[in-house]
Formats: structure tokens, sequence, C-alpha cells
């Protein structure tokens, strides 16, 4: 890549980015049009301009592989455009592969590397080796009595539109429009949205014969499969004129094409009009504001780096400790007597307070992005290991606008890929089996989002041959996750999460696509470096379901800090549900935990002084802090509830980061460092029966 500045690098790389999910998403919609038996040109024009826009912005930031790809690309979405190529799974199949191999091409350009890149290399041959299969060389178009003033100014494209329009029976009609020149662009763009319910506007032209200096008339050529009335009543008007193009009344076969271009040497009955007459206006002549162009940007939305926003994150972190000081003084003052001063500083301790939490909740709002980005990826995913493996795989996505953090979307990608994965290759049965047991041959996966309190909740649901306990039961006893003895102990929940443990499968052998079992170990350990978890639901012959519950970010939390002996943790609000006094009396002991019995059900309690081996005599009768993630639940056992506070969690740094129950650590407002405890992964341990008591490193203080 040629050299240029760092700035300008990075929003290369954003809207490049950017553009390919635009591409990504247009492709899907063209797929699922064709499945549909529909056709829509304009999701192929759309596809086209990203590519274009690709191949710009690539010669600008002299990215020549990212150049050459889209170059290529072009001119396959060209020929669909003109009809040149039929639009097969096979040209799709090659299109979302470029889709793909854009991200490659990308990364290689980001990172300096001039290290070829075989799969471009191939995917260039395959596209210079595609054959053009050539239209249908029948000229339908003559056997309408068309203005030839029209047909001697219609692009390539526009003449493909018409002649394909025409082939599937749609007839023609011209309007006739007079528009004020103050707002014909506007005026222009509304006809044309009303008439895309009713069929395609394939061209328009200034007739030249307006009345007034003040208005223009055009004559718009338009293809629908409705008649003339329903056209007038619905986009009929005092300054809209609808007319049927009548069909001449000799064989079509005596004449031929009216002035078609790009179709070999073809003679006009008409000659068209001299210029005088027909102006040969083409659009840009008729919005000329639009042909001058502006400096003023149709956006109102700006690129800002990921990395930015963290650092004035911890700027807003920072100034909470200086929020919680500012208290902490005007309180000393008050009680040395100087009540006037603490009262002023009180006053300005609560405009600070405001406009900082304003700030905050600002600058969260910009890190929320929709989860309808990586699920645009995954629908790709879908649609290429649906063909490979040859099975038929409906995705049905709800909740796609729900927002998350930024950070966490980019790191939920491969986990949601490998379950997807999974559950096309190993969850959904094959067309015959299905239809053998009275499902549809089509398989069914959903993938649900949607917000709940402060978490985000995310289903992979399939309606495919569920998971096979036995066989992952006695796959865990042979290699020695579970003894023998043991197994009639578990309950089925537990059989089930024995998906999660290294190495157990309901298959001795993983495929080339997925795993279940070889993997979702490490799915799990990502959605829990996230603070999330993970549960699992099944039913044979019926289905599963994947449940990821995750916090909405990671950036700036509310916490209630606590302390245990001399030590002080933080634990996010988002994972408490409540506090409560602690009561010995209640505490009983089952399967060898204590637990309590809170409104009518049961909670395992996990007592921290332990858990971390802390000593110190504890003065008064302490505390249960109820922390609640997806439906598990755990009481922690603390000594004190210190308080509310907002903090900004920093990771614990490669030596510490293999410490289990911490997510991380944080400044408190007495400005000592605190630990964050990771109540996802707490939970996890002492319900799994793992939470033996290890040392706490001293960090506090």
């Amino acid at each position: 890549m040629a050299e240029i500045g760092d700035k300008a690098r990075e929003e290369f790389f954003s809207e490049a980015q950017e553009i390919i999910e635009q591409l990504s998403r247009s492709l899907l919609s063209l797929d699922a049009a064709e499945k549909g038996g529909r056709s829509d040109p304009s999701l192929v024009n759309e596809a086209f301009r990203a590519v274009h826009t690709l191949k710009g912005l690539a010669g600008l930031f002299g990215a020549s592989r990212m150049g050459q790809l889209s170059h290529e690309l072009e001119d396959v979405l060209d020929d669909l455009r003109l009809g040149r190529i039929n639009l097969s799974a096979n040209v799709l199949d090659l299109l979302f592969e470029a889709v793909d191999l854009f991200g490659h091409v990308l990364t290689a350009e980001r990172e300096h590397s001039d290290e070829p890149i075989p799969q471009l290399d191939e995917l260039l041959m395959r596209i210079a080796s595609m054959g053009q299969s050539a239209p249908s060389v029948s000229h339908p178009i003559a056997e309408y009595d068309l203005d030839p003033g029209i047909m001697a100014v219609l692009t390539e494209y526009e003449e493909h539109r018409l002649r394909s329009n025409v082939e599937q029976g749609l007839g023609l009609f011209r309007l006739r429009v007079h528009f004020d020149l103050a707002t014909i662009d506007k005026a222009l763009e509304d006809i044309k949205q009303r008439g895309k319910a009713h069929g395609e506007i394939i061209t328009y032209l200034p007739t030249g014969e307006a009345t007034s200096p003040d208005t223009i008339e055009l004559d718009l050529l338009m293809a629908s499969s409705d008649d003339l009335a329903t056209l007038r009543a619905s986009l009929g008007a005092e300054n809209i004129v609808i007319e049927e193009v009548p069909r001449r009344r000799i064989s079509s076969a005596t004449i031929p094409p009216p002035g078609l271009t790009g179709q070999g040497p073809v003679t006009s009955v008409v000659p068209p009009k001299p210029e005088s007459v027909v102006p040969r206006a083409r659009h840009s002549e008729i919005a000329p504001q639009e042909a001058q162009g502006s400096l003023r940007s149709v956006t109102q939305t700006v690129r800002v780096d990921i990395r930015k926003l963290d650092h004035l994150m911890n700027i807003v972190g920072e100034l909470a400790i200086v929020r919680g000081a500012l208290s902490r003084t005007a309180e000393r003052l008050r009680g040395e007597g100087m009540r006037q001063l603490a009262s002023e500083l009180h006053r300005l301790h609560r405009t600070f307070d405001r406009r900082l939490s304003e700030m905050q909740a600002g600058i969260l709002e910009v890190r929320m992005v929709p989860l309808g980005q990586v699920f645009d990826r995954l629908a790709r995913v879908v649609r290429q290991i649906s063909r490979e493996v040859q099975k038929e795989i409906r995705l049905v996505i709800t909740g796609a606008e729900t927002e998350i953090d930024k950070l966490i979307v980019e790191e939920l990608s491969d986990p949601l890929m490998h379950m997807i994965r999974n559950a096309i290759d190993h969850g959904i049965e094959s067309s015959r089996q299905r239809e053998s047991v009275g499902k549809p041959p089509a398989g069914t996966i959903a993938l649900n989002a949607y917000q709940k309190g402060n978490h985000v909740m995310i289903e992979i649901e399939d309606d495919g041959a569920g998971i096979d306990e036995a066989a992952l039961l006695e796959k865990a006893v042979r290699i020695g996750k579970v003894d023998r003895e043991d197994v009639g102990d578990l309950t089925r929940e537990e059989i089930l999460a024995l998906i999660f443990l290294p190495g157990v499968s309901t298959r001795d052998e993983a495929s080339d696509f997925s795993g279940r079992g070889v993997g979702m170990d490490v799915v799990k350990t990502n959605i829990a470096k996230l603070g999330g978890v993970i549960d699992v639901h099944s039913e044979r012959g019926i289905g599963t379901k994947m449940t990821i519950t995750l916090p909405i970010t990671l950036a700036i939390v509310s916490a209630l800090v606590i302390r245990v002996a001399s030590q002080v943790f933080a634990i996010p609000l988002s994972s408490v549900s409540e506090a409560i006094a602690f009561d010995e009396r209640g505490i009983r002991v089952v399967d060898g935990r204590e637990v309590m019995t809170l409104r009518g059900t049961t909670l395992p309690l996990c007592r921290l002084r332990q858990l971390f081996q802390l000593t110190g005599t504890r003065d008064g009768r302490g505390f249960v802090v109820v922390t609640e993630v997806g439906n598990r639940r755990l009481g922690l056992v603390v000594d004190h509830l210190v308080g509310q506070q907002d903090i900004v969690i920093k990771a614990l740094g490669e030596t510490l980061a293999s410490v289990r129950g911490f997510a991380g650590a944080t400044e408190m407002e007495d400005q000592k460092v605190g630990l964050v405890l990771d109540a996802a992964a707490l939970i996890e341990e002492v319900l799994a029966g793992i939470d033996a008591p290890r040392e706490l490193m001293r960090s506090n203080g």
C-alpha cells in the first residue's frame, strides 16, 4: 500500500470494511430473492456500486490486490446487470467467496504483508475462466411502438432492463410528467419510489415541450405487471399522464429491433429525431445540482477509533474517583465546622456528578453497535456450510438491532460461528432423515437476540436431532471426565453441560466443519472472558438451543463494593440481584454444600473468606450478596457492603490473567486497587464443585 498517514489509513480500512459488509448484505438479499423466485435488479446494482466504490478506494490508497479483486468482480457484476450472464448458484458462491477474501486482503494490507494470497490468485483465475452465456437474441421490444427518441438514448443497462422486463411479459407504459425545476429532484425521486411498488422505471428524459421556463416535462418509460387502470389510480395526478405503450399491428418477425446497441448491426425502422427536436439530455442534465456535486457531506456520522473511546472512558473513570474525593472532602469540611464551604463544595459535587453521568452515558452509547453486524457474517457462513454439507438450511434472524459494546461484538464472532457450524453439521439432519421422521426437508436455525435488564441474550436454536445424552455421557466416562459410579447422580442439565468439557463429543471424529464437543470448551471459555455464560437445552428429535448471556458493556460498569476481612472487592451490579443480612441459623448443608432458603428457593452459598483464605475476625453478622447470571444464582457471603461505585475494569496482566474468579482490577475511590469479581466464573466453579480454596494475591493497597 502506498505511504499514507496513519489516520487516513485507518479511515481507509474502516470505510472499506463498511462497504464490504454492505456488499455482503446486498448479496444475501439477492440470494434470498432468487430463492424466493423474485428478481430484483436493484440489488445487483447495489452490489455493483459497492464493488465500484471499493475499486476507487483501492486505487486512491494504492491497495493493488484489493483493486485487482474489485476490478474483476465489477466486471462480473456488470455482466449480471446487463444480462450477459445469469445469476446462478455458482456465480453467487463466487461472489460470497470474494466477500470473505476481501477480509484476508484487508488484513494483509493492514499488516503491510507482501506475502502472496493463494486464494486470491485462485479466485481471480476462476473469474477469468468463467464463461459468459449469451443472452437471448430475440427482440420482443420490436413488438412495441416505442418512441425512437427514447430508444436512441438508452444506455446499455437500460436496454437490458427493458428487454428483460418485456421478456418476462410485463407491459410498457409512458408517464408524461410536469415538474417545477426548483423541486425536480425531490419530485422525480418521489415518483420513482411510488412506481417501484408497481414495476420498474427504466429511463426518463425531457420532451423539450415544457409550458414555461420554470417547468420541465419528462417522459418516463415504465414496465409493470399492473394494468393501466391500476397505475392511473395509484400514480396518476394532475401533473402525471399515464398511457400504455401500444403494440405494433404487424408481425414482430418482420421488424428488426429499434436502435438497440450492443446487439450487432441493426437497422432502425424509424430514424431518430434530430437532436434539436429531442434533447439528448441524460440524468445529469436534468439534475444540475447532482451533476455539479457538493462538498457538503450527506452523512451526519463520523468514525471513531475504539481505542480513542477507551481512552475517554479511562478519563471518565478517573473523574469518578475525583467525584468521590470531592464528596469526602465536603463531608470532612462539614465535620470541621466549615458548613458554608462544605455546602458550596457539595453543590459543585452535585453538578459535577450530573455532568459526569451524562458524559459516561454518552460515551457508552457511542460504543454500542447492533448485533446485526455479526449476524450478517453468520448468514454468509450458514449459506456456505449448508451448500458444502448439502443440507437445506433456513436461517431466521430476530433482534439484529439489539445493541452491545463494540468490543464484545468483535470477540463474539468466533464463538457464534463455531456454534452455527455445529448446528448445521451435527444438529440438522439430512433432508432424507428429516422427511423420514415427518420434519420439513429444510432445517431451521433461529438466531435471536434481545436485551434483558443489563444483559443481552443471544439464542442459537436449531430444529435438528438434539444431543444424544447417552452417547455424550459414555464419551465423558470413556475419556475419564466422569467416574462411572457417579453417572447415576448426574442431573439432565449436568449431562448436557458435559458438552463443554474438552474432548467430550457425541462423535468420535470431528468433521471438516465442526466438532460438537471439540472446541465447545473454547467457546465457553471465550464467552466467560466476556463476562458471559452459556446454557444448553436439548430435546432428542426436536432440537437444541444454546443461550448466551452477556453484559452490555465491559468498558465502565456500576459495581457493588464489598469488603471481606481487609480486602475490598467490586462486583458488577449487572450480576447482583439483591443483598440480604446473613444469618448462620438459616444455613443447611446439601450434598456437602452450604445453602439457604430464599423466598422458597434454595440458594447455594460461597463464603469468600474461605474461598480466598482470608484471615481475621468478622465484626458484625455479614451479608449475602445474591449474584445471578442467566438462570443460575449464587449467594456470596461477605463481611461489609461498602457502597456503589462506577468502575473501569483493567486487565490483570499476563501473569495474573489465569487466576480464576476475577474479571480484572479497578481503582477505588480511596485510590487503592481493588479486585473485580467475575460473578459468572464464580457461579460456574461453585456450582460445578471446583471452588477449591485459593490463596488470594495481595493486590489491595
